[in-house]
């Protein structure tokens, strides 16, 4: 497996993992609701972010000229 598409996978499995425990943090709400309120937003926010890098890593490997 290339560094390139290990990076790949894992950007995938971070993304997912993101999405995983934001959706657990906003269903287990009633244990603590700030703190779980917090985690579930930061949670989707890195998978956002994640999903935002990956796209323009893959968009680099594709032509490196790109800035």
């Amino acid at each position: 497996m290339s560094l390139k598409a290990f990076h790949i996978f894992f950007i995938v499995l971070s993304t997912g993992l993101s999405l995983g425990f934001g959706v657990w943090s906003f269903r287990n709400l009633e244990a603590e609701l700030g703190l779980r309120l917090a985690f579930g937003i930061g949670g989707f926010l890195a998978a956002v972010g994640l999903v935002g890098y990956g796209s323009w890593f893959v968009r680099k490997m594709r032509d490196p000229k790109q800035p």
